[in-house]
């Protein structure tokens, strides 16, 4: 659960570098390079109780839910769609929990409590391209596709935290405005009988100038020059 201590919402991107989405039909799940869309974008919702395990909810309202129907007939991989869950039947409240597997440093699976699958990105040919189910990989070539990385869009700041940081905020403006103050108070404790001083002093240096100039422009008539 390292990866979701602090997440309020996620991307997850699967072995292709496409994106988990949902879908406009408010039930579909599938992939998406497109992971600046809003439909890539998961709430982490933390189970009461249950520490080492979450729901993922879409920008729809709905949950990421596994069901127990085969993606195609004959086939082992299941549905995994979204759906609001009838909160009277356990089954249909397990169904969009799982529970989040580490694997190295940046990646994890994603096992269903309902069935004990492993949430999979599925790539080939259609209908399986760009398609997502819950399923086991068996074999060496597909062990990859159950991987995800996760990406953390948006952190849940606890009400401590939100304190300190606008503390921060308000330390720095009343720093600023501090400063501000200080130079305004210095220019109203500056009298005007200093300014008119610092004025004559200007004045008379700049006459005392014109002065030495016209005395030696005298000499130089005086001489012939």
């Amino acid at each position: 659960m390292e990866f979701f201590a602090k997440a309020k919402a996620i991307r997850l991107k699967s072995h292709l570098g496409k994106f988990m989405v949902a879908d406009e039909d408010e039930e579909t799940v599938r992939q998406s390079r497109d992971g600046s869309s809003k439909n890539a974008r998961w709430t982490v919702e933390r189970v009461r109780g249950k520490n080492h395990v979450l729901r993922l909810k879409s920008r729809y309202g709905h949950y990421l839910t596994a069901t127990d129907e085969p993606f195609l007939m004959g086939t082992a991989g299941k549905k995994v769609v979204q759906m609001t869950p009838s909160c009277n039947k356990l089954e249909n409240v397990a169904a969009i929990e799982w529970e989040p597997l580490r694997q190295g440093l940046y990646h994890l699976k994603l096992r269903a409590k309902l069935g004990g699958k492993l949430l999979r990105a599925n790539g080939g040919l259609p209908p399986w391209r760009n398609s997502i189910t819950h399923d086991v990989s068996h074999r060496t070539a597909t062990q990859d596709w159950v991987l995800w990385e996760v990406e953390v869009v948006e952190i849940v700041v606890h009400e401590q935290e939100q304190q300190e940081v606008d503390e921060m905020a308000s330390c720095s403006s009343y720093s600023s405005e501090d400063s501000n103050s200080s130079f305004v108070s210095w220019v109203s404790s500056t009298t005007s009988d200093d300014l008119r001083s610092n004025f004559e002093c200007s004045r008379n240096s700049q006459n005392g100038s014109a002065r030495q100039v016209s005395d030696k422009m005298n000499n130089w008539v005086w001489c012939g020059i």
